[in-house]
């Protein structure tokens, strides 16, 4: 399994385990699910509940979340558009420096991409919501959550070039 950790803040992000597809030579589009789990542990202390209580005990302590942000410990977070482009600028030069550090070759390619992509993500700016990995730090990947045509199936965007792999 490949597990694919944040360049910067070492969070992990995503995992081959899951459909994901590279977009643009630049970024990778990370298929998500909406799962139900259940919050807290399960105790039985052997009581013999009505049919009534039986019923109402499985709809509580039952959430819907999304299988990346439940597996990964992604934290929600926001930008209006002034703020993310500020983001995006260090975050660019950031792993323009690691790339010019690791992988020198991939800079000229990494540049034209990602100007390209990051304005599409400007063009539909208001269609994202934003995902940060579980240090929190401010100066990692933002993970870009979308729906695809049909409105209701979930994806991730985020920039290929800001990741590591790490085989376990």
């Amino acid at each position: 399994m490949i597990i694919y950790k944040d360049l910067i803040t070492d969070d992990e992000i995503f995992s081959d385990a899951y459909d994901f597809k590279v977009v643009d030579d630049i970024a990778y589009e990370v298929d998500c699910k909406m799962i139900t789990i259940k919050q807290g542990a399960d105790v039985d202390i052997g009581a013999n509940a009505s049919a009534e209580e039986a019923e109402e005990s499985v709809e509580d302590g039952m959430i819907t979340v999304n299988n990346v942000v439940y597996s990964f410990r992604l934290q929600s977070t926001s930008f209006d558009k002034k703020s993310y482009l500020t983001y995006l600028k260090g975050y660019m030069k950031t792993v323009k420096a690691k790339l010019a550090e690791t992988n020198p070759g991939r800079v000229e390619a990494f540049e034209k991409g990602a100007q390209a992509f990051a304005k599409k993500i400007v063009g539909g700016f208001k269609d994202y919501e934003f995902y940060v990995g579980e240090s929190m730090n401010p100066d990692g990947a933002v993970l870009l959550l979308n729906y695809r045509e049909d409105g209701v199936t979930p994806y991730f965007t985020v920039w290929k070039d800001g990741l590591s792999e790490m085989k376990v």
